[in-house]
């Protein structure tokens, strides 16, 4: 009879197991359905400043190109070409979505709350009012500070780099990519001291295990570095490292004040 209740009892506990695993995929289906609901919208509003915003994007060439005499600095962002009859709206509409994702990163944050919200103590659930603007002021940190600061500096130098001999004409779709993965992805890479904080702070991760684990994690900085920039010059992937890593320092300080909270909160629950 025993052998029979612990059997009974097995296939419950599998199929418990089942139903949790498909609620979380139903889950996360509605997060990202309400994710892409959301794009579309910030990107239907971006198109109507895709024509500025592509003016905006094209003045660190103009910037950082030393251009002939005979180019007035006016003109120095039709030197940016395209070479096939699609790729001017191509870029239209690559552009309107990108900035339709910068303007949808709160609510992409909000979702991925609402998606590990169910796993959370009720005193945890209020961090959501912490989290979301915080990591959204911290992508557009990011983003300032690869548009003002590493941005010019990386164009100046691959524009310029042999101009005595070479004279630099690029292609307006790949110049816009690069702006694009520059200026975005440095942006989310900020939002990682916020998220390690928040892993130590539900006691996920601990500053001692990032301590620990600092070369796998300077690979990993110089694997990001590489998709940021898709250039093979070490300069460029120089001036992404250096703010990655220094976030990364930036954020195993901050684990060490959240797990010691987690362990504050895990004793006051003992009491």
């Amino acid at each position: 009879m025993s052998k029979a209740n612990a059997s009974t009892n097995k296939k419950t506990d599998e199929a418990f197991d089942a139903m949790s695993i498909l609620s979380h995929l139903n889950e996360l289906r509605i997060r990202v359905t309400h994710a892409m609901v959301g794009l579309l919208v910030t990107t239907a509003i971006a198109l109507f400043f895709t024509q500025t915003l592509l003016q905006v994007v094209s003045q660190p060439y103009c910037e950082g190109l030393v251009l002939p005499n005979s180019v007035p600095d006016e003109d120095c962002a039709q030197q940016l070409i395209t070479l096939s009859p699609t790729e001017n709206i191509e870029i239209y509409f690559k552009l309107a979505l990108t900035a339709g994702a910068m303007l949808a990163m709160p609510w992409f944050l909000l979702q991925a709350w609402k998606f590990i919200e169910p796993g959370l103590h009720r005193h945890e659930k209020k961090y959501v009012y912490v989290f979301v603007p915080a990591a959204s002021l911290l992508f557009l940190a990011g983003a300032a500070f690869s548009w003002f600061i590493l941005l010019p500096a990386a164009i100046n130098f691959l524009a310029n780099f042999m101009s005595d001999i070479i004279t630099s004409q690029w292609r307006l779709a790949e110049y816009v990519d690069f702006v694009r993965d520059f200026v975005f992805w440095l942006g989310v890479s900020f939002e990682m001291p916020l998220v390690f904080y928040f892993l130590a702070r539900f006691g996920i991760v601990s500053s001692q295990a990032l301590k620990e684990q600092w070369r796998f994690a300077i690979v990993g900085i110089a694997i990001m570095a590489a998709i940021i920039t898709p250039s093979v010059d070490p300069v460029t992937m120089l001036l992404t490292m250096a703010p990655l890593t220094v976030l990364y320092i930036f954020s195993i300080f901050l684990s060490i004040i959240g797990y010691r909270q987690f362990n504050r909160a895990g004793l006051n629950r003992d009491e």
